[in-house]
Formats: structure tokens, sequence, C-alpha cells
């Protein structure tokens, strides 16, 4: 029973469902990056390697969090002592080493790609994330390149930039809306976020600001015949309504009832 305990909190400490979201995200920039011939296991490779460098970084980012999640996140795993520390931090170095281990079979951009996200991930927990919106920033690049390691994969990145370009704008501006959910432990912790220093005021107005400039930016592949008439259908029946609904619940209740807790 005890050993079952133990693998569900490693389960649950990797954020299962963040890692399904980087494995499908590889596979997507792969498909989109297709040309001529490709390996198929170098993309399941891959996928495989980025979920594992993702989880790492979930990993590390609890080890160093641990007292500000007794106050944010009190059901984290290392909070409830689902794992012990030295546990998790084995596990961390063996769910990162594994992935740029993977990714030495497939060829030498993914070395380049997947060490340096392993790196950043450690960064970002121990240091950056301390520092206004460099930390927002790195995990927004981090989540871009998904689609990069994908192109990777198939040697030809190219056509993956502007979906990870996408990608980044979404996740910056999760980030800021995160750190305003986050203040209160934050805060009690010494980490200084853009909301903590700047008030929840003018991080709605950066939101509101990265949002327009996302939905504008849907229109660029369009516009420069990157993509056709499909995509267009896509972004103005899918896409851009669903970041217009996103806009909208973010001027409403949501960041007012944040503004009256943090008051």
């Amino acid at each position: 029973m005890k050993l079952i305990n133990k693998a569900i909190a490693v389960i649950k400490i990797t954020r299962p469902l963040n890692l399904l979201i980087t494995f499908f995200s590889i596979i997507v920039g792969s498909a989109i990056c297709i040309t001529g011939n490709y390996f198929l296991h170098k993309i399941i490779l891959a996928a495989v390697s980025g979920a594992l460098i993702s989880a790492s970084g979930n990993i590390i980012n609890d080890i160093f969090d641990i007292e500000i999640d007794k106050i944010n996140q009190p059901d984290r795993v290392l909070v409830k002592g689902g794992l012990k520390k030295n546990e998790a931090v084995i596990i961390y170095l063996l769910f990162a080493y594994s992935g740029i281990f993977i990714s030495s079979f497939i060829n030498y951009q993914a070395i380049i790609i997947s060490t340096t996200v392993s790196v950043l991930l450690y960064l970002y927990s121990f240091k950056l994330k301390r520092i206004v919106l460099a930390g927002n920033f790195i995990i927004a690049v981090i989540t871009g390149m998904a689609f990069i390691y994908g192109g990777a994969a198939v040697q030809n990145i190219g056509p993956s930039i502007i979906p990870a370009l996408f990608a980044f704008l979404i996740n910056f501006i999760r980030e800021i809306i995160k750190d305003m959910e986050d203040i209160e432990g934050d805060t009690k912790t010494g980490v200084k976020t853009f909301p903590f220093k700047y008030g929840f005021g003018v991080s709605k107005k950066m939101i509101i600001i990265f949002s327009m400039v996302l939905i504008l930016f849907t229109f660029y592949p369009f516009v420069l015949k990157i993509y056709g008439f499909k995509y267009l259908i896509i972004i103005l029946a899918v896409v851009d309504p669903l970041l217009i609904y996103f806009l909208r619940s973010l001027i409403g209740s949501k960041t007012s009832r944040m503004e009256n807790t943090s008051r």
C-alpha cells in the first residue's frame, strides 16, 4: 500500500495534464513541420523526452516552492508529505537526465534544445521566478519550445515558429494571471512578482495589451499566405472568439475577487 501511495504521489507531482499537453504539442509541432521523409520513432522519442523534461521542471519547482505552496497550494505532494524532499530530488534528476539522454537518439538539435530547456527550468525555480517578469518570460519561452522541439525531430524547425509564438503569448498571459492568483503566498515568502510590484490594475492592463497583440497576430500567417483559408476560418470561428471571451472574463468578476482578497 505504501508503494502504491508513493507511485500516486510521483504521478501527482509531475502534473500529468501538463505532461500530456507537452507531449501532444511536440507531436503537433512535428506534424506541422514534416516535409518528405521522416522517422516516426524520432517524433515519439521527442514527445517522450519533452514530457520527461516537463515533469522534471514541475518537480524541481515544487522542491523550491515548498514554503510558498504551504500558503498557495496546500494540497501539493511535498507539502502534504506524500514524498520526502530527498526522494523528489532523486526523481527530478532521473527524469531530467532521462529526457536529455533520449534526445541523443534524435539529433544534435534535439540535444541542444532538451539540455537548454532543462537548465532553464532549474534556473527558473532556483532564481528567475523571483525576478519581476523574468520567470514569466522564461516559462512562456519554454512552452513555445515544445513546438520547436517537434520541428527539430523532423529536422525542419521553420514552420514551428508561428505556433511557438502563439504558445509564448498565451502562456505569458497565463503566467501573469497565475501571479495575481498566488500573490498572497508570494508576498509572504518574498517573491516579488509583477502584480506585487505594480498592482492588479497595471497587471490587468498588461494582460489586455498582450491579448490584443495575440489576437492581431493570429491573422499574420494568413496575411502572409503562410496558412490558407481554412486557417482563417478556424481563427475567426474558434480561436479569436475564445480569446475575446477570455478577455471579458478577465475584466469581470475573477480579477475583481482577487483584488478584494489582496486588500
